[in-house]
């Protein structure tokens, strides 16, 4: 910017200078071509009064005049007749010789031969003004007035020194006024400039200092409040932009943005968690190459094709899972029914699926559940009613049959009720500092005679008292259920072990059994409502298979978590983990 203010005031100056100095060279030469043309007039009359002297008075009479008059015109007067020769000469009045001077005047006169008329010619800095004059009507010779240019040279020198030194004045005045001009008029241009480069990088913050920059002022008005609203827009377009990118970044649906050429924008973060994929796989790529199911590319091809929404739902594999999911495609259409591109949402519909089984499942098995002890109560009373009650002996078999059904029924329904207080929101645990090792033994005590009865070995290890926060009702439920399945999966001569231990982050407590074992592609279904391993040593023992689901539920309530292990034939071992700092609820 400072180089475009000097090569303005460079450029304006230099103008102005070019007309000034053109001016005065107009105007210099107009004063030497008026003042030439004043002497010339001056020395025509001048030189036509001697003629006319010469005329009437002969020359002898008027030597001492034309004498006289030659100083005070400071001309040298010439007279020569018609044939060229010097009858009178005033002396020179210049560095001009004599003989010079009669050779001027005659070369003067033979390149213009006068006549009538008179001759006025420039030679050697000296005017001659030559005329013809006359005696009785006859051409008697003619009368030359030669003058130096001195004065000529003089007026010129202080035409030209007046001009100079206005010039000079004036360029110096113009300079002056320039830069005055262009510091009023470009200061704020400057400022105003900068601030626009700040704006065209995008720092929305810069403005024009405030400042009575007169005509200007609009000018710097315009661009602070330019940069406001470009602050402000750019404000507005950043929180838009944040609010958006966190929508699509944390709603819980995969996203997919496809442009109207078929490549692949913009996916979210719940997207490559759901396929497990890298962005640079799939962005900028085209969707048919992207795409490793063809189920979606059908689908994107069905939108381009038909330009309307679509949803559909899809059982894709991904990995070694298999995954529901119900796709909603929509074509993106701008103003004036601008084509953009393809939106594709991915909702994971997996877990209600799933939902939606289990609910099956669960109508299914407790009605299973439910139809055994019933249909037996039901047919043993219709027995009874029918007669078998007056003998003693089958009326007592069948009522303890009667009663063992009865409690089974009250025990899945106990059960059930358990679970489902356990399942829901408003259900808390009464936290407490227990001591671990203490309801351990209480418990071991409970089903030391029901091992001993059935023939196993039962052993309870913690090499010290080991302190927890947590429910102790609900942890004895916990080890109740474990134990139990433990020693009904036991045959005789089996061994069951429950060992506590107390580590730097946890606290574990390991029921290990020598049963039956459970297949390893069983373990991860074995938490489920109504699952049993083995169906018909479950039902001959009483359970209900809901025994492990309320085990997980309580474990993961105390914010702790239960894995397994198993072999076939050599026995299972089932570990709790509690964290060390539990959480109260």
């Amino acid at each position: 910017m400072t180089s475009f203010r000097s090569r303005l005031l460079f450029g304006l100056v230099t103008l102005i200078v070019t007309v000034l100095i053109c001016l005065g060279i107009l105007l210099g030469q107009l004063f030497k071509d008026f003042y030439v043309e004043t002497m010339n007039k001056r020395m025509e009359k001048e030189a036509k009064t001697v003629a006319i002297l010469l005329k009437n008075e002969s020359l002898d009479h008027i030597r001492a005049d034309l004498q006289e008059m030659s100083e005070a015109l400071s001309s040298r007067i010439t007279v020569l007749d018609s044939n060229e020769k010097t009858l009178f000469d005033t002396g020179h009045v210049a560095h001009i010789s004599d003989e010079d001077h009669e050779r001027i005047i005659r070369d003067i006169l033979h390149k213009n031969r006068l006549n009538q008329f008179s001759i006025i010619e420039k030679a050697d800095d000296v005017y001659y003004y030559i005329v013809s004059f006359s005696k009785d009507g006859q051409n008697a010779g003619y009368v030359v007035l030669s003058s130096p240019t001195n004065s000529l040279k003089k007026v010129t020198q202080q035409i030209w020194g007046v001009l100079i030194s206005s010039l000079g004045t004036a360029i110096i005045v113009i300079v002056l006024l320039g830069l005055k001009i262009t510091d009023q008029y470009m200061k704020p241009i400057e400022a105003a400039t900068k601030v626009a480069f700040e704006l065209a990088k995008g720092n929305y913050k810069a403005r024009v200092p405030n400042a009575k920059y007169n005509e200007t002022g609009m000018l710097v008005h315009s661009i602070n409040r330019l940069a406001h609203n470009l602050q402000e827009i750019s404000k507005a377009q950043e929180m838009q932009t944040d609010r958006l990118h966190t929508l699509i970044e944390n709603v819980g649906s995969g996203l997919i943005l496809i442009d109207r050429r078929g490549y692949i924008n913009l996916i979210n973060r719940a997207f490559k968690e759901i396929f497990h994929i890298r962005p640079v796989d799939y962005l900028y790529r085209p969707y048919s190459e992207a795409f490793a199911h063809k189920e979606i590319v059908q689908l994107v091809n069905e939108i381009f094709m038909k330009e309307t929404k679509v949803r559909k739902q899809m059982l894709l594999t991904i990995g070694i899972e298999r995954k529901h999911f119900e796709v909603y495609g929509a074509p993106i259409i701008g103003t004036n029914d601008e084509w953009k591109g393809i939106v594709l949402v991915f909702h994971d519909i997996t877990e209600l699926k799933k939902l939606e089984q289990m609910r099956k499942d669960f109508v299914a098995n407790v009605s299973h559940e439910l139809k055994t002890p019933i249909t037996s109560i039901k047919g043993f009373a219709e027995t009874l009613l029918d007669g078998a009650m007056k003998d003693e002996r089958t009326l007592e078999h069948f009522l303890s049959i009667i009663w063992k059904e009865s409690e089974r029924l009250q025990t899945l329904v106990q059960d059930l009720l358990d679970l489902s207080k356990i399942e829901q929101q408003e259900f808390q645990l009464h936290m407490e500092t227990v001591d671990l090792t203490h309801l351990l033994h209480e418990i071991a005590i409970m089903f030391q005679r029901k091992a001993e009865e059935k023939g196993i070995d039962f052993r309870m290890h913690a090499a010290k008292s080991i302190y927890m926060e947590g429910d102790a009702n609900r942890l004895k439920q916990i080890f109740i259920n474990l134990i139990t399945n433990a020693l009904t999966y036991t045959p005789k001569g089996g061994q069951v072990e429950v060992i506590a231990e107390e580590q730097e982050e946890e606290t574990l407590v390991h029921v290990k059994d020598t049963g039956i074992g459970i297949e390893e592609a069983e373990i991860p279904r074995i938490f489920e409502r109504f699952y049993r391993v083995d169906k018909a040593r479950s039902r001959h023992s009483g359970g209900t298979g809901l025994g492990l689901a309320i085990v997980k539920h309580l474990v993961e309530a105390h914010h702790g978590h239960i894995t397994v292990k198993s072999a076939v034939g050599k026995g299972t071992t089932f570990t709790v983990h509690f964290p060390k700092q539990a959480r109260r609820d």
